[in-house]
């Protein structure tokens, strides 16, 4: 698993307990057959999660009726028993949590926010996740409220159609925010390439691409895309890698869609 700090507000006890409960996404050499993330502008529908001021983890929006879901990675917002010691309680995350799409900006600063912060509503994750620590739940549905106009997320940056039945070989394009140690200006990452079935998990697909530090935890893995118009379809989010060019992800199946239905047609409470 792989989320992000930043390094200022060492006062935002949840971050600082976000980067004790793993520390992948270690660097190592580059291989010059091995593609990188590269710095871009951002896709509108792809932002950052902010807990309490300061910002972790990676999320995107995923295209709903109502238009108000996120994906992201569970562990970026739910902790586990065994994580008590680290200084924060388990369950749902708690406090101001926000959802700031195509965020960028000095991390010492107040940064960018070009379409607001928007209000979680809603934290949801599998059973899996929630009652068994178990990785083949690592991701998580947010519901956020509508804007000051009404208007919900999707209609103001748009959203990624999700796919419940992709197969791990895929050409698709990740984004994601690295952390401040490695990504000082706060700007997103992308990389496209191929992904497989992971060796060692067969309900997650694997790719390789450099970059990909803590904070990318989240991001969406688009099979299909093009651009902001035309998002094409999300596999799975991003959830954990031994080093920062080895990256995973929960393929979205029958448990994800199931459990996307029902956020998408009930309340917006957190389960």
């Amino acid at each position: 698993m792989r989320p992000a700090a930043s390094a200022a507000l060492a006062a935002a006890a949840v971050l600082t307990a976000l980067v004790t409960l793993t520390g992948c996404g270690t660097s190592q050499a580059a291989d010059p057959a091995q593609p990188s993330a590269r710095p871009f502008e951002g896709l509108p529908f792809v932002g950052v999660l902010i807990a309490d001021g300061d910002h972790h983890c990676t999320a995107s929006v995923i295209d709903s009726p109502k238009g108000n879901m996120l994906a992201t990675a569970a562990h970026c917002v739910h902790f586990q028993d065994e994580d008590a010691s680290d200084g924060y309680e388990p369950g749902a995350i708690t406090g101001d949590l926000r959802f700031a799409p195509r965020f960028s900006g000095d991390g010492e600063g107040d940064g960018s926010f070009p379409y607001g912060k928007w209000k979680v509503s809603g934290v949801h994750v599998p059973t899996a996740w929630r009652e068994e620590d178990d990785d083949s739940g690592d991701y998580a549905f947010l519901t956020v409220e509508p804007d000051a106009q009404g208007r919900s997320v999707q209609e103001v940056v748009g959203a990624a159609t999700p796919d419940w039945s992709s197969g791990p070989r895929r050409h698709v394009t990740v984004v994601g925010y690295p952390n401040e140690a490695y990504n000082p200006g706060n700007r997103p990452v992308t990389c496209t390439t191929d992904t497989r079935r992971d060796d060692d998990e067969p309900y997650m697909v694997a790719m390789r691409c450099g970059g990909f530090h803590d904070g990318t935890s989240g991001g969406p893995w688009l099979a299909d895309h093009h651009d902001a118009r035309r998002p094409g379809r999300l596999i799975g989010v991003l959830s954990g890698g031994d080093t920062d060019a080895d990256s995973t992800a929960v393929l979205f199946g029958k448990g994800a869609r199931e459990l996307y239905e029902r956020v998408a047609r009930g309340p917006a409470k957190t389960s």
